[in-house]
This record gives structure tokens, sequence and C-alpha cells, in this order.
């Protein structure tokens, strides 16, 4: 299981489009992952149908949910902080209600309701179709909680709202939970176990946002390399399907395919990979389909392999980089990125060192990168001791986001003189004169706006660039559009 925690998403409170005839109003609050993000747009789906709004002044709130994520200890100092305020508020307004919902909610329920009785309401990531239950629940005075993990729900039936959109991108859950057993990892216990989504029930899904005008998609999962449908359940029982199912399964590489077939001028990424279950039969669909971002995000979290067999990382240093050249001959124009956990438990010098050695390998485009903290239910929390100093892990960490700067720098400035396809998102922050966008390999781009407008794919020649974001001009559409 990976998670990319984008900061500037941290803490967004989400709004749609109001119906009039619901009369009650609710402010929602997301942490962590892009999955929270997309569990949210679900929970705004239900919940305006059963009579609420949202709004983004928590003040008027009846009811307030924060979304929360347990992959860090600062995440969940974030989101108790934002749990204080929601109290203070509702000292001045009793009648409001608050919620936490998703991992934390599954991790620390009893904490939540009965110890500090700071939440009214407890939903973990499988029980969001239950919240009017629940809420019912509130109403009469009674606290409610539902964290029961399912073995089937994927929320294929529901039809998310999309918050804070942008009306171009779009993220499509494809599969829930994670059976890699990361030793530093919680999702397992939190979301779940494995289980993929109906392909037809995807596809319907895309099919809307196309009406809508939607020009690209992420696949999203915990691992998409191993969404395995065969008729539902979990994939470890996969092994008891019948003949039938084994044979009409649909797996990564076959549903990636049937996305880019179905919709050719719509864009699509996937996220999140992991090492140990990508087959070379997807980099060659990634290849194939020029719609199909080239872009991996292919997190490895050390390169040492005694770490990695401490972090129950099911894949050794050298496989991750036979993987690599895989990608670098397959496709040859792909961006990869990372993700990174300084100072793990019995970290030595030599293992940092190996970090280094194997990031000097690939030379990552980008990545995020952490320093190890301690989680509560993880098999390290519970079985190894967090013995690397706190001062010696930032020291690793700043080590390795100075190298990963440098790569940066370095891939950036291969797109000088290149003409990429950019898909326009946005006004740049910087300036009003400019848009903003990404090209297929994740990069932000900006160039002068001239005549184009958001939702255009433009292609720009690039002739500037800082380590994260390439500068050009445009030449024209391309033929995406």
């Amino acid at each position: 299981m990976e998670k990319i925690i984008e900061e500037s998403k941290q803490g967004e409170s989400l709004v749609l489009e109001n119906k009039p005839e619901n009369t009650k109003k609710l402010f929602i609050e997301s942490y962590g992952c892009a999955m929270n993000f997309s569990d949210s747009e679900v929970v705004a789906s239900i919940l305006s149908i059963n009579g609420y709004n949202t709004t983004q002044t928590l003040e008027e709130a009846d009811l307030v949910l924060v979304n929360t994520c347990s992959i860090r200890d600062k995440a969940e100092q974030t989101i108790r902080k934002r749990l204080e305020k929601y109290n203070a508020v509702k000292r001045i307004n009793p009648k409001m209600k608050v919620g936490v919902l998703g991992c934390m909610a599954e991790r620390l329920k009893s904490q939540f309701l009965e110890e500090e009785k700071i939440v009214d309401l407890v939903v973990g990531p499988d029980a969001y179709k239950d919240l009017p239950n629940l809420l019912a629940e509130v109403e009469e005075g009674r606290d409610a909680i539902n964290v029961i993990l399912s073995k089937e729900e994927t929320y294929g039936d529901i039809s998310p709202v999309r918050l804070m959109s942008n009306g171009i991108t779009a993220l499509v859950s494809i599969t829930r939970g994670c059976d890699n057993m990361c030793t530093f990892c919680v999702v397992p216990f939190t979301r779940g176990r494995e289980r993929s989504r109906e392909p037809q029930s995807i596809m319907t899904e895309i099919q809307d946002l196309w009406d809508k005008g939607f020009k690209e998609i992420t696949l999203l999962g915990q691992n998409v390399d191993s969404y395995l449908w065969y008729g539902g359940g979990l994939k470890k029982d996969f092994v008891n399907a019948s003949e039938m199912q084994k044979a009409t399964a649909v797996d990564f590489d076959q549903l990636l395919e049937m996305v880019a077939v179905g919709f050719p001028k719509m864009r699509i990424r996937f996220s999140t990979s992991n090492p140990q279950d990508m087959h070379e039969s997807v980099l060659h669909v990634i290849a194939k389909y020029p719609n199909i971002c080239k872009h991996i995000h292919l997190p490895v979290q050390s390169g040492s392999n005694r770490i990695l067999k401490e972090m129950n990382r099911l894949h050794s240093r050298e496989e991750y980089m036979t993987l690599i050249d895989k990608i670098r001959t397959i496709i040859p124009n792909a961006s990869i990125s990372q993700d990174m956990i300084a100072g793990f438990p019995t970290e030595t010098e030599q293992d940092h060192e190996d970090t280094m050695s194997l990031m000097e390998y690939v030379k990552y485009n980008f990545g995020y990168m952490y320093s190890y903290s301690e989680r509560p239910g993880t098999l390290a929390g519970r079985k190894m001791e967090d013995d690397v100093p706190e001062e010696t892990k930032a020291r690793r960490l700043q080590e390795i986001v100075d190298l990963q700067q440098k790569h940066a720098w370095f891939r950036s400035e291969e797109y000088v003189g290149q003409v990429v396809e950019v898909l326009v998102e946005k006004v740049s922050k910087k300036s009003k004169e400019e848009f903003s966008g990404r090209n297929s390999q994740s990069i932000t781009v900006v160039f002068p706006k001239e005549n184009y407008k958001i939702g255009d794919f433009v292609n720009v020649k690039i002739t500037s660039c800082t380590s994260g974001t390439l500068k050009g001009e445009a030449v024209g559409l391309s033929s995406m559009n």
C-alpha cells in the first residue's frame, strides 16, 4: 500500500451545488491521500440524497465530518486539533453533530466516542451507506458507530458528487483495501482486505464524466496493479473461484486497455502501483495507447535489501532496478516518481547510503519523502523499537530531499526544447496571464493564455524550467481535442 499525501489539499472543505429542497448543512473536510478525497465525494453524494447541502462555513453546519488518515502521526495530530475546533463551535451551537470518517475512525473508535467523548458518530471506510441510519441514532441522543470492514463494498453503485472539482480531472476508484502487509502501514487494518470494483460500473462512471465534459481521470486504488475482478469478493479468495470465473476474470492491464479504447479522447492516469505487482503486460498497454499518461508512481520506501525485508516489502533492490530498466526500455519517455521513508527502525548509515545509490540509479522526476513515524496498530509499531534518533532521521531525510531536488532539475532540463502536450487545468497561481496544466508525465507546465481555455489539450514548446515546473509557449491545439 502506498499513499501520496498532497500537502496543498489537506483540510480542504468541500462544496457542491445546493439542492433547494435540502434543509440541513454539511461541512466536510478531508485529510490524507487521494482515496480519502474520493471517499468524501461518495459521502457527499449519500448525504445529498438525505437532505444535506454543503457549506464552507463551519459555524452554520448541522453536521461536521472530517475524513481522516492514519498514515502519519502529523496527520493525526492535525485532525485532533480540528476536532478541538469543532467542539469549541459545538459549545456555541449544541445542535451541531460531529463525526469522524475513514482510517482514524476505524483505529480510534472507542477513544473518540467513549473515552474522550469528542464526536457523536464514527464511520469506517466501508460503512458510508449506513450514514443515514447512524445519523438517526445520533438524533435520538445515542452515539453511533459502524466500523465493520466489508468483503464486498466498493461503492460501485454510488455516483460520486465531484467536490471542489475543476470540471476537468476526476478520481475513479477501482479497488478498496490492501493485502500487502507492509510493517509500517496501517491501511490493511483500517481499510480491510483487497477487493475490486466491477468493470462495467467503472466504465459507466467514466462515461458519465465524459458526458459532463471531464478530460482526464485517475484510476485509483491502494494498489491498482493487483486489480482483479472475477465476480466479486476478496482477491485472496480468487483461488477458490470457478473455472468460468477464472477464465472471464479481468486484471489491471485488461481494465486499463478497456478504458483507453473506450475513451480515446480522455487522458488516463492511475495511482498507486506496487513494484511487486506491476507486470510487464501493463507497461506494454501504457506504451501502446497515447491517451494513457506516461507517468508511473513506483514507491520503493528504501534502497536497502535489509530494510525492505524489515518493511515486508515483497521486492528486492535488484528486482526494483530490473523493473525500472523495463520501464525505461518499453516506455522511454516515462516519468517515474517515488515514496521514500528515512529512519525506519534499525536503519544504519549503510542502509541510508543504499537508498541514496538507488536514487542515483533511477534519478526520479519527483517524489514524496518522509521520516519514519511509528503508527500504532502496525507490525512495526508492535514489534520494532523506533530506535533511530530524530536528529538522524531529519538529517537523512534532508539528504534524500536534496538529492531528489538535484535529480528533479536534471529531469526537468531534459524537456527544454521539446514540445509536450498539456491539459489546461487552471490559471497559474503566479500570473493571471498564464495557464497551468500537466503533461503526460505529470509535470506541471505553465504558458501564456493567448486564446486557449481550460480543458484544452495544448502543444507547448518548453523554453525554460525550474526543478518542478516547465515553462513554454503554446504552438497549437493537440489531436486529443
